[in-house]
Formats: structure tokens, sequence, C-alpha cells
């Protein structure tokens, strides 16, 4: 493929209905994966079970660009061939999770801001040797009484902007995360205030950094009720309420949204995502990029068994083209299989 700057790339991306596979889970989290099916968390075993996903059929047409962990991008096949290849070759675009984690914020009990600036040019040149095209940081947003401060927001708001500039001057484009969390009793109403706090901040900071807004992409939570509140809010209202804020807050030029799924439900995360395209009324390209939501079905269906492959698989291929679906406003629930 012949990608001249990164404004191509970030279109490129999430060009069709394209989304993104979030395969950047830290081992800790891959291992409680495996955990739930009895499997081994092991270098080998993660290499084993991401090869499988990337080699699936589901890649092609439906997948733009793959989120890698620093072990993964670093990773060859069983047969030599190394990971990333193994991605291009589907026709999307490898990418790299460079933040390093979060860390308590000073005077902000309950808050956390990402890390991981420090030395990140040089992590940023050396992934950009192993022909990664894209990045991701992190920043997580927590809804409690007082919270969030506007001291949380600012901090990671500015990392994510210091983070991006650097990523954009490595010639990668940056996939700026901020996420407020499902967890909670919070309403629809505190999730749609945090987020759009968020989001002012975001973008001010952005454009303060020399931030080129079309070569960027944002990885944004939908706005919903907390997993814990009573009232949970229906399909059709978090596509409205996710979009009013979006449209509010999001740059036109903007080329893509590609929203994590948060701890959503698969199908639920391709409904509401195909809700929004059904709305319409907006500029940017409304995508996915999601780990969870893409990956349950296929890890379950794999259990670390290699007979099980051609399964596992199936079952990646069939969630990725159902969020192709929904992110073109094609998606209908009898579509799903049993």
């Amino acid at each position: 493929m012949s990608l001249n700057n990164l404004e191509e790339i970030a279109a490129f991306i999430v060009a069709d209905g394209k989304g993104i596979l979030a395969a950047d889970e830290s081992n800790p989290t891959c291992g409680k994966r495996f955990d739930s099916i009895g499997v081994e968390s092991t270098e080998q075993s993660r290499r084993d079970y991401r090869e499988m996903l990337f080699r699936s059929k589901g890649m092609e047409e439906n997948i733009g660009g793959v989120i890698l962990f620093d072990e993964t991008i670093r990773q060859s096949a069983a047969d030599g061939t190394l990971l990333r290849e193994i991605i291009s070759d589907k026709n999307a675009l490898p990418g790299i999770k460079v933040d390093k984690g979060l860390q308590a914020i000073k005077g902000c009990p309950g808050e956390m801001v990402t890390v991981g600036l420090e030395g990140l040019d040089k992590r940023l040149k050396e992934y950009s040797s192993f022909e990664a095209k894209f990045t991701k940081w992190r920043a997580v947003i927590n809804i409690g009484k007082g919270l969030p401060t506007d001291k949380c927001i600012d901090l990671n708001m500015q990392a994510l902007a210091d983070y991006a500039k650097l990523a954009q001057d490595n010639e990668m484009v940056p996939i700026v995360e901020p996420e407020v969390l499902m967890d909670g009793d919070h309403t629809l109403e505190q999730c749609y205030e945090a987020t759009e706090r968020s989001l002012i901040s975001l973008f001010a900071k952005l454009e303060k950094s020399g931030v080129n807004i079309k070569a960027t992409l944002l990885k944004p939570n939908m706005i919903t009720s907390g997993k814990d509140c009573s009232q949970q809010a229906g399909v059709d209202e978090v596509a409205s309420k996710t979009l009013k804020c979006l449209t509010r807050n999001v740059p036109d030029e903007l080329p893509g949204i590609t929203f994590l799924s948060g701890g959503q439900s698969d199908s639920l995360a391709t409904a509401h995502l195909d809700a929004m395209n059904k709305l319409g009324g907006f500029s940017w390209q409304l995508s996915f990029s999601y780990g969870r939501a893409l990956q349950a079905s296929a890890l379950k269906a794999w259990g670390g068994k290699q007979e099980n492959l051609s399964a596992a698989q199936d079952k990646f291929s069939h969630r990725a083209k159902m969020n192709k679906l929904a992110s073109l406003g094609k998606w209908e629930e009898g579509l799903e299989v049993v």
C-alpha cells in the first residue's frame, strides 16, 4: 500500500468502515484473560493466540490497523514471519501502545495520570524502525464524588497532547484515548459531563501543542450509564447522547473516531456503534477500536488448543465483519449467529 503522509495513514485506518483491533493488552492483562480459559500465559502462548487473530480471514476488509504491545511488535510467528508483517500482508497497519501505565496524582485521591513521556522520543524512533505506522496513549478518568477534578483532566490531556506531538514528529499517527471509565453507579448525564470536560481540555491542548488534527485519531468512550447504575440507558439514548457530545466538542477535520468498548458486551458495543452511524450527521468516520469486544468469543473458542484455531478464527472474523457493518450503519441483530 502506498501511503505518503500521516493524514493518508489516519484516513486509511478507518476507510470504508474498517476499524482497529486492539491487541495491546499488557502481559498481566493477557494473563487474566488466559486464566479464564485455563491457559498459562507465556511468551509462546501469547504469540500463538495473537498469530491466530492476525491470520484470520476477517482481518481483510474489516481491520485497518492493529495496536500491538511491545512484546508483540518484536515477535515472529511459528514459521519465522514477523507478526507485524502478517498484519501488513492482510492490508492493515501495525501500531503500538506507547504509554507506561498509571500513577497516582498527588493531592487527588482516586485519580491517576498516565506516565511514559520520559524516554518516549527514543522509544518512538525504535518503533518507527519496526515500521509501526501509528501509536496509542490511554488516559483514565474516574467519575465519583467530586471526580473528575480539573487537575486530573488537565494533567492527562496535556500528556496526551505532548505524546501526540512527539508521535507526529516521528512520522506516526497518534491515537489519543481519553477514557471515562464505566466503573461506578454514575448516571448517563454524569458520564456526558465528564466526557465533555475531557474533550474540551484535550482539543485545546492538542491545538496549543501544534498537533495536526487531520493526522490524529480519537479513541473515546461512549456516553453510557455507570455499570452499577440502577437506570441503564438504552441503545438509542446512548447513541444520541454520544453523538451530541462529540459533535459539540470534536473538530470536523478529525478523520476518525474509533470507540473503545469499555467493558460492554460484544453485541452491545456493535449495536451502539451501528445506532450512531444510522443517525449520521457528522463529518468524521465513526468506527471501532475494540479489544475484548472483538476477541472474547475467539478466545473462548480457541482455549489454547491447536485443533480449535479454525473455529476461533471464524468467531473473530464474524465479530470483525459485524463491526464493519456497524461502522457503515448496516448492521442488524438478525445477522448475529447463535
